[in-house]
């Protein structure tokens, strides 16, 4: 061990250090305006999520399958963001890199679940709009807000237990080497590839996640729009198709601000090896930390009902004061 590793933790070979370091951004030069703007764009998601929750938990007429949807959506921003942006501050504005061991499991626990949640959440909206369009005289049997609220606590149910064995078997790794972390926050795979012992199984199960929870939720949505497509084109009036299209339109807007970053980061990385370390981990917050801001944004502009109530409650507040 290096002399800032310290003391050890050793049980049968396996050793953990007190924790470990975040180096991200070595080289680039504006780091700490990027980090400012990043706590803008978390005061943005607090403000415009907590608004949304607020406006729909209090308003009876909004209390549907959608909405439920859009809440668990904005829920899950809220834990995303709250997850790396304020130890993002810490680490790069006030310069305190070290993260305890323990900690650091956890943040990884927490990210690692929201992140297959936003996925997961982006497909039940998905769902919403194939029974609203494709199925319209059978939503009282497909899509209740009994059935929605048991798919969404399906989701969190499996992923908090799934990310909660893939953050486990990180504790069978042994750091007897380096114990800096080039990332934005205590990233998986940049944690286990310190690792001096075998890290295959931690290998194996990020990456098959990686598949099955982004790429799982996002075929299916493309079906859902595939069939969405054809019911819309079945539609003998031109003013249905543009009313049932313009429905879709905010949830293509964060399908979109979601998807496409992390897959065209994904594929960069895939068969450009040589991309700057630091242009990756740029992209890769940029990715995280932007749709939690921009969600609440969208589906409060673009859904009727949601613009409508929140208009109303800046009437009152303004009548009010």
């Amino acid at each position: 061990f290096s002399n800032d590793i310290g003391t050890v933790i050793n049980n049968s070979d396996i050793i953990h250090p007190p924790g470990f370091y975040i180096i991200g951004f070595e080289t680039f030069p504006y780091i700490s305006i990027y980090i400012i703007f990043l706590a803008f764009v978390y005061v943005v998601t607090l403000v415009f999520n907590i608004l949304l929750i607020y406006i729909i938990s209090r308003d009876h007429s909004l209390h549907t399958p959608k909405c439920m949807a859009v809440v668990n959506l904005a829920v899950i921003d809220l834990i995303l963001n709250t997850s790396t942006i304020p130890s993002m501050i810490k680490t790069f504005l006030f310069k305190d890199n070290f993260v305890p061991f323990n900690l650091c499991l956890l943040q990884m626990y927490v990210y690692y679940t929201v992140i297959s949640l936003e996925s997961y959440a982006l497909a039940l909206l998905a769902y919403d709009r194939l029974i609203a369009i494709c199925f319209p005289l059978r939503q009282n049997l497909f899509n209740t807000l009994p059935i929605m609220s048991c798919l969404v606590g399906v989701t969190w149910v499996y992923n908090l237990g799934r990310v909660s064995y893939s953050t486990a078997i990180m504790t069978q790794l042994s750091f007897c080497n380096s114990v800096r972390v080039f990332s934005y926050f205590c990233d998986y795979a940049p944690v286990f590839r310190l690792a001096c012992n075998d890290y295959t199984l931690q290998w194996s199960v990020a990456s098959t996640s990686s598949m099955v929870n982004l790429m799982g939720p996002f075929t299916f949505i493309l079906l859902s729009y595939a069939s969405i497509l054809v019911t819309v084109f079945r539609m003998k009036s031109v003013s249905s198709r543009v009313k049932a299209l313009a429905t879709c339109i905010e949830h293509l807007v964060l399908v979109a601000v979601f998807y496409i970053p992390l897959f065209t980061i994904f594929l960069i990385g895939l068969y450009v090896r040589s991309i700057d370390p630091d242009q990756r981990v740029l992209s890769l917050s940029l990715a995280s930390c932007l749709p939690p801001c921009i969600n609440p944004i969208v589906y409060s502009l673009k859904t009727k009902e949601i613009k409508t109530r929140t208009l109303a409650l800046v009437h009152r507040m303004k009548t009010s004061s």
